[in-house]
């Protein structure tokens, strides 16, 4: 990505009263228009009806199922993401691993959720994905129903101690693809511990990399890296940034949602220019988006003018769903696999895939 993007134009923000307005006294764009672009563009299935769903499919036997009753529609949309298959399109596999730093310093925009719920999107589709829980809320070691009580072996004892992650890694039972490295409340304290010891912005990176030329020698490579960080700028946040290859930058469709990206964005030049030549912004995705909202559109507008190809055209909606499925210990495609929020954390899933920047 060039290097303009990776800044905010000075005057960035947005006026919620301030009408979207068409160019030529145009009307203004409807929030379809601005979320997946104007037709006859395909759309992100996260803003999808029962209707537009069953024009994607390739059967006519598909179609007719979809639009017979809700309950039908329903029972298909599970189908589809169980049986792992988007409208029969395949996710390709990278060539090389892909390492992902999901990050945002801003708390509350969707970084644990759309880390655990992407990556199950991936392993639905045959995907080999390592999930790193480098927040010591442990947030996403919770939602993948993964032990990480206080004195389980985590991600502590790999930065802190150089413990490898071979040794650390626990199988998530209900997506058999995902394997994950879990955060225990000692992770609270590494941000200290960090500061004496050598090496100290790239602890992870050494152990990740050799954790990945061991898995890859021996023939079981994984295709997707997804690293949760702590909603902070501090030493766990770089150490992650300095480990990864690709930054998934959740952006919140709400009024605060730029107000600290360009600090963000600035973090990550910082890396870029000191720690990590290769690493790149290559992914936004707006999360938590209220179509009935005139701000929600706005944001998405200011998002898509600026990082352009970088915003994933599906966005994913505010759902119920998705919040109550970590009390589950589930991902939302787990927990309600017909769920809105399923669905377009599937979609997501199909574009990060098809991006394939290996």
């Amino acid at each position: 990505m060039d290097d303009d993007h990776m800044k905010l134009p000075p005057q960035t923000g947005i006026r919620p009263q301030k009408p979207v307005d068409g160019a030529g006294g145009r009307p203004a764009p409807t929030p379809t228009d601005i979320l997946f672009g104007p037709s006859p563009a395909p759309i992100g299935m996260g803003a999808m009806t029962a209707a537009q769903i069953a024009a994607r499919a390739t059967s006519d036997e598909l179609q007719r199922r979809l639009l017979e009753t809700p309950i039908a529609a329903a029972t298909e949309r599970t189908l589809l993401v169980n049986e792992g298959r988007t409208m029969g399109r395949e996710f390709p596999l990278p060539d090389q691993t892909r390492v992902f730093v999901v990050a945002n310093q801003k708390g509350g925009v969707g970084k644990t959720t759309t880390t655990v719920n992407v990556a199950a999107g991936l392993a639905l589709y045959g995907a080999k994905i390592l999930v790193i829980d480098l927040d010591p809320q442990g947030n996403a070691s919770t939602a993948l129903g993964i032990d990480h009580a206080e004195g389980t072996p985590g991600v502590y004892e790999a930065v802190i101690e150089g413990e490898p992650l071979g040794k650390l890694i626990q199988p998530c039972a209900e997506h058999p693809g995902i394997q994950v490295v879990p955060a225990t409340i000692d992770l609270a304290g590494a941000e200290i511990e960090l500061v004496s010891l050598v090496a100290r912005e790239s602890r992870l990176k050494t152990v990740l990399e050799a954790y990945l030329a061991e898995t890859e020698a021996a023939g079981e490579k994984y295709d997707y890296v997804f690293i949760d960080c702590p909603p902070s700028l501090g030493l766990l946040t770089v150490n992650a940034l300095t480990a990864a290859r690709e930054v998934l930058v959740p952006i919140q469709s709400e009024y605060y949602a730029l107000e600290g990206l360009s600090q963000l964005l600035r973090h990550i030049n910082m890396v870029k220019s000191h720690l990590n030549p290769g690493l790149d912004v290559s992914t936004i995705l707006l999360t938590m988006y209220d179509a009935r909202t005139k701000l929600a559109g706005e944001v998405a507008a200011e998002v898509r003018g600026h990082f352009k190809d970088a915003v994933l055209r599906t966005a994913v909606p505010r759902s119920v769903r998705i919040s109550e499925a970590p009390s589950h210990g589930q991902t939302v495609l787990a927990y309600d696999p017909a769920s809105a929020g399923a669905l377009s954390y599937l979609e997501a899933s199909r574009e990060i895939a098809m991006r394939n920047n290996a």
